[in-house]
């Protein structure tokens, strides 16, 4: 939907792919038409090039879009695309192909003067033996981490605090690169043990003009995968931000990168910074860098794509207009461990007002599917301030409500109050240890003062009985009224009883207690 409006805006004729089981999705009905191009799985579907292809043939499509994920950083469709006369709306394949290799991209990095953390800085294939990676690991030092050398989003990915434990995590982490990527390889690199993930988004175009833009904070992560992104970063002073975007440029340029990309760091807490990986895609978090330049990057990726010249100002794209927050809202029940929770989706109210974005195909009647990514929504706050995108987002939250399946919407009721976040106190693996120190507790029930009011109904039920006994079993008005609130974690919960009975109302449907 978000490149379907870009589309429209510019006077483009969006064409929309689907799978079985997305037969009826808002982006199908939306665009100006619309190709069947397989099953639900998305080997069947959404990964078959060939059957993307003829869909752009069949249909006349000058360009394909690879959206953020599933073929977005496959250089195989980026050369499929160009050997069939279509234009793919990305970098290069040589440069997918590059950037797409941890290892690869860590060299280029190197070459290029970013700074880089510690380690192997090639793959070990399945060839190299335990023996031999145990020797590289004592010369890198503990802890770090093992890394499948494709893919990202936390695949393939295990800390190791102690020798012993590496043979394991080698293991583990390559049958899941195996499985995820189809590429066993991996790399071992020194954890930072408390780092904040940062971010440069950039756009380049094909005349050799690279212009980098103010970072982005995506430092809250749930096992490696983010879960809040907001930009700018509370912790980047105007000096890093210039040393951060400038080595991002250089980066790009070395490898003749072209449309929209990101580099991502790790920032110490001594205030070093070293480059991770780069994406050479369009990202899910790009919207937060949208409401504080003023600018449509899905629309900037198109004009590039067609060979037109980038008319930002370098300058202006390092200075932020005030602060956006964004939370990944996904069809998983927090209360059980963020497990998928696909389903119909009954009823939806979003959040609206000022400042307020959400970036969603979901409406009533939509079905959450099994077989893709569990993100349902973007949730982005925009204000003046840091503090004032904050009472937004939280204010957005207590609006959003979705029935029928569980979300994560919660959780973010929650996250957004914790004082550390309010502060900007944290870190990779601040959230993993909270939800630690949680121990389980339940997002969905609220405060314990909510089960104080159910104390009462329960004691307006008693007294109503008993009237109803004096009274010889009728249920006549009786001459008592109660009303009593109590604050949870969003707002109010509310009881009101009389003679004909009482009522519970709550903001949340699943409200226990």
């Amino acid at each position: 939907m978000r490149i379907v409006r870009a589309c429209r805006e510019m006077g483009i004729s969006p064409v929309a792919v689907y799978s079985e089981c997305d037969r009826a999705a808002l982006h199908v009905r939306m665009a100006d038409a619309a190709v069947a191009i397989g099953a639900s799985l998305p080997t069947q579907s959404y990964l078959r090039i060939d059957r993307i292809l003829d869909a752009a043939k069949a249909t006349g499509a000058d360009a394909v879009h690879p959206g953020y994920g599933f073929l977005a950083e496959n250089e195989a469709f980026a050369s499929a695309c160009h050997d069939a006369g279509v234009k793919f709306i990305g970098p290069t394949p040589a440069a997918m192909a590059l950037m797409g290799s941890k290892t690869a991209a860590r060299e280029a990095a190197v070459r290029a003067g970013a700074p880089v953390v510690p380690g192997t800085g090639r793959a070990l294939s399945s060839d190299v033996s335990d023996r031999d990676i145990g020797a590289l690991a004592e010369g890198i030092g503990y802890p770090l981490m093992v890394k499948a050398v494709a893919g990202g989003g936390g695949k393939g990915m295990r800390v190791v605090s102690q020798a012993a434990d590496l043979g394991g995590a080698i293991r583990a982490a390559r049958s899941e690169a195996a499985s995820a990527f189809g590429d066993p390889s991996i790399y071992l690199e020194r954890r930072i043990t408390r780092p904040r993930h940062i971010e440069v988004q950039l756009l380049a175009d094909q005349h050799g003009t690279v212009i980098p833009f103010v970072e982005r904070e995506c430092s809250i992560q749930r096992r490696h995968q983010k879960v809040i992104e907001e930009s700018p970063s509370a912790v980047v002073s105007d000096d890093l931000r210039a040393r951060m975007t400038s080595v991002a440029a250089d980066v790009a340029r070395s490898v003749g990168y072209t449309n929209a990309g990101t580099i991502e760091f790790l920032l110490d807490e001594d205030g070093s910074f070293y480059f991770l990986e780069m994406n050479a895609r369009l990202q899910v978090e790009h919207p937060v860098t949208e409401m504080v330049t003023g600018l449509d990057l899905v629309q900037w990726q198109i004009r590039i794509a067609r060979g037109e010249r980038l008319d930002v100002d370098p300058e202006r794209a390092l200075v932020p207009r005030g602060h956006a927050i964004e939370c990944r809202v996904y069809a998983e029940d927090p209360d059980s461990g963020f497990m998928p929770t696909p389903g119909r989706i009954t009823g939806i109210r979003r959040a609206d007002g000022p400042g307020i974005r959400d970036d969603s195909s979901a409406e009533a009647g939509t079905e959450v599917p099994i077989y893709y990514d569990a993100m349902i929504s973007k949730l982005i706050a925009w204000a003046a301030d840091r503090p004032g995108a904050i009472a937004r987002m939280r204010r957005a939250l207590d609006e959003y409500e979705v029935r029928g399946i569980q979300t994560t919407v919660p959780f973010f009721r929650w996250m957004v109050r914790q004082p550390e976040f309010a502060s900007a106190q944290f870190h990779t693996a601040y959230l993993d240890e909270l939800l630690h120190d949680r121990g389980g507790k339940p997002f969905s029930v609220a405060d314990p003062s909510v089960e104080e009011v159910a104390a009462i109904a329960v004691a307006i039920q008693s007294v109503e009985s008993a009237d109803a006994a004096q009274s010889g079993g009728s249920r006549g008005r009786a001459p008592h009224k109660v009303r009593a609130t109590a604050p949870d974690e969003r707002g109010a919960s509310t009881l009101r009883g009389s003679g004909g009975g009482w009522k519970r109302r709550a903001r949340e449907e699943n409200l226990r207690g």
